[in-house]
């Protein structure tokens, strides 16, 4: 049954303008062959349109998206989740780095080549030239579920991307939240906390703020009867192998048990039942985390480090009820812009881009709802596994991007990475669904009554 797209004429929708801005318009006729929507909205006191294919992006379309769906079909998102499966499963976000242009960046004058105007939209200036070398800036517009500028501290970031997943645990699902960026683009700073020169202020981080609300939970009487106890362990991924970041950087061994679970053998798990006890653990495995010097950083991190918090049940066995991976991801960057040239980097980077790589794969496949999910590709996405697989996981994306002209070509390809993580779905086959479903829906109740 074709959905009856003319009940889209009148919305008021959201369109994205070349030029980064986003304004309301209204829809005014709808072309169901081409599968297009003319928009109208007034500027400066003259009528002007627009031609909307089926093809753009939802984010610019968003009345072909939850919204429509949510006012015109209320009855069926229950048994029709995987309408709104991107916002309640796969959140993407983007921040400037914690201090905009950081103090290098100031000495060499650099200029900002991004602006955050709002609604989860980003706009990058990208320098460029003509082939008559004539210079111009290419303004190319992102959109995300969320954008902060420089002036967003570590609290609001958190709480619209790991926040909402802590209460996902004590539902008995498996989150994941992980910052990826290009290297000394705030991600340490974001995960681990702020820092004053080399001291960096654990309790204000994301891995500390979470830990924060997962107590305040426990202590709540609304979860009181699940009768689970907190657990934290910390590692880190360098090369390819585990290390154990609470235990003198012992190596570890990723294996899959009799029930095709993979456990990471030997990890230490540390009872915790105060916030004070997490950041002291944070401190200590923060210290000992590989690191190395890189064109753009002169203390880079140079591994995955990954921050579990786990609830137990207290019975004999301890069984896992819920699990939440906080992830600081090693920077992404070139062989060719690492200070030094030996080997032994250069298959550190290789092996940093390849993971990186396996995870975008993963998440894709995840939007995709795909039957396979390539998670053996890389010890990060195997250690990982369960976050990936199974209805209850729960994935939250924190793209850092640095706004220096420098920096220009990394940004692009940080916020490029988490473009093509976000699911693109054809909403207008999401409307046929439902727009059949109803059929199937009003013909069982003329057979009951």
């Amino acid at each position: 049954m074709e959905p009856d797209l003319s009940r889209l004429i009148g919305l008021s929708v959201q369109i994205s303008r070349s030029d980064g801005r986003v304004h309301s318009a209204t829809v005014k006729s709808v072309n169901t062959v081409e599968a297009t929507a003319m928009v109208e909205w007034q500027e400066k006191n003259t009528c002007r349109g627009k031609e909307v294919s089926k093809s753009t992006h939802i984010r610019d379309v968003c009345f072909f998206g939850a919204s429509y769906i949510y006012n015109k079909c209320q009855d069926f998102l229950k048994i029709l989740p995987f309408l709104l499966y991107i916002y309640i499963y796969i959140y993407i976000m983007v921040t400037d780095g914690p201090d905009s242009l950081c103090i290098p960046e100031i000495i060499r004058k650099e200029i900002d080549v991004v602006t955050i105007p709002g609604n989860g939209a980003l706009l990058v200036h990208e320098p460029k030239q003509k082939v008559d070398l004539t210079k111009y800036l290419d303004n190319q517009i992102f959109h995300f579920d969320y954008s902060f500028d420089e002036t967003a501290t570590n609290g609001l970031v958190y709480n619209f991307t790991a926040k909402p997943l802590v209460q996902s645990i004590f539902e008995g699902c498996m989150a994941t939240c992980f910052a990826y960026g290009q290297t000394g683009s705030g991600k340490t700073h974001t995960m681990g906390g702020d820092f004053t020169g080399k001291q960096q202020n654990s309790a204000k981080g994301i891995y500390a703020l979470a830990a924060q609300d997962v107590f305040t939970h426990l202590n709540h009487r609304k979860y009181a009867k699940l009768d689970v106890s907190a657990y934290v362990s910390f590692f880190e991924i360098y090369n390819g192998k585990v290390f154990d970041l609470l235990n003198n950087k012992a190596k570890l061994r990723v294996l899959e048990d009799d029930r095709q679970q993979v456990q990471v053998v030997g990890l230490e798990e540390v009872c915790v039942t105060t916030t004070e006890e997490v950041i002291r653990m944070i401190q200590t495995g923060s210290a000992c985390r590989t690191s190395g010097q890189t064109s753009a950083n002169a203390n880079s991190s140079r591994s995955h480090a990954v921050l579990q918090i786990v609830l137990r049940r207290n019975d004999r066995a301890t069984t896992l009820h819920g699990k939440f991976s906080l992830v600081d991801l090693a920077g992404n960057e070139r062989g060719t812009d690492v200070c030094s040239n030996d080997r032994s980097t250069l298959v550190e980077t290789a092996e940093i881009n390849r993971s990186l790589l396996a995870l975008k794969e993963c998440i894709r496949s995840l939007g995709k709802n795909s039957e396979h999910i390539p998670f053996r590709m890389s010890t990060l996405t195997k250690v990982l596994r369960d976050s990936f697989i199974g209805e209850k996981s729960r994935t939250c994306m924190i793209a850092m991007v640095s706004p220096g002209m420098a920096s220009c070509e990394y940004t692009m390809n940080t916020l490029r990475y988490a473009d093509r993580c976000i699911l693109y779905t054809s909403v207008y086959d999401a409307i046929s669904q439902v727009a059949e479903l109803e059929e199937k829906t009003y013909a069982e109740l003329q057979v009951k009554f």
